[in-house]
């Protein structure tokens, strides 16, 4: 019984601080209405149904190019679906393979930058060069790169876009490494007898995850534009699957008579990301 008083109690205590940390960043507008934004994107991606009645694939050719309306909130494209529906749904695959993106960076990048940090010497001296190099090519071109030698699809646009960011993440985790594991506190741990494998997952690693979970809210907004881009060059999943890229790219035919089938998907992964960039510089900015 005491132990699970503790346990609840702990779990009260934890809940109490994260809404003391968050209480000053949900009274600014900007955080909140970011917030809500990827919000919708988060529930797009796991229930799209509860957003729209449509049916993403059903087409209707005496309705093809109808400008938004009640109806259609964003309009209509060339085979008369309902772009809203395909905006909502194809949130799926274009968050998964964002998240994915970063996921893959994030392993790769934290074994190389704990590697990098934690070694020293000349494993550090190459593992920076291989890592300069990288970040010498341009990200995207890296990713066509790669995603036209592994292959076409989702899956494969995440591969490359992961791999191309995960220099940022090995320099940043390098870098907190290098600054915690001189520390005070971390001395007194290798002095009273704990293992460099102790001390890293017990006092390096927790405070060094701060600036890179910042780099990674960031980096799930360039993972989506990457994606987009990828998808928009026809490297992402076939049609009729709907993608955020996929679609913009469809309605490139129609700028002139049918502007809304490109803009209107389009300013709504531009709001996604804009949102997540203000959500990490505003927890970046208060954490300071």
């Amino acid at each position: 019984m005491a132990s699970h008083d503790t346990g609840t109690w702990q779990r009260r205590s934890r809940w109490q601080r994260l809404k003391q940390a968050t209480a000053p960043l949900l009274r600014r507008p900007g955080f909140s209405l970011a917030l809500l934004v990827v919000l919708f994107a988060l529930l797009a991606a796991l229930a799209p149904q509860l957003l729209t009645s449509f049916d993403p694939y059903a087409t209707s050719p005496a309705d093809k190019l109808s400008t938004p309306s009640l109806a259609h909130w964003f309009g209509t494209d060339e085979l008369g679906r309902d772009l809203y529906t395909r905006v909502v749904y194809g949130a799926r695959l274009s968050m998964q393979a964002a998240l994915l993106a970063v996921a893959i960076a994030l392993v790769g990048g934290l074994g190389l930058g704990v590697l990098a940090g934690f070694a020293g010497g000349r494993l550090d001296a190459v593992l920076m060069r291989l890592i300069d190099v990288l970040l010498a090519l341009p990200g995207l071109l890296l990713a066509l790169a790669i995603v036209t030698a592994i292959g076409f699809g989702t899956v494969p646009v995440a591969i490359a876009v992961g791999v191309g960011i995960i220099p940022g993440f090995a320099r940043t985790t390098r870098a907190e490494v290098l600054r915690i594991k001189t520390l005070p506190y971390v001395e007194a741990a290798r002095l009273g007898g704990a293992s460099w494998v102790r001390t890293l997952l017990r006092h390096v690693l927790p405070n060094a995850w701060g600036p890179v979970a910042v780099l990674a809210t960031l980096d799930v907004g360039a993972a989506i534009l990457a994606t987009a881009g990828l998808s928009f060059l026809g490297f992402g999943a076939a049609p009729p699957a709907a993608e955020w890229g996929t679609l913009i790219a469809n309605g490139r035919h129609f700028l002139i008579t049918a502007p809304w089938v490109s803009l209107l998907p389009g300013l709504f992964v531009v709001a996604v990301v804009f949102s997540l960039n203000h959500l990490a510089r505003s927890v970046e900015e208060h954490a300071r």
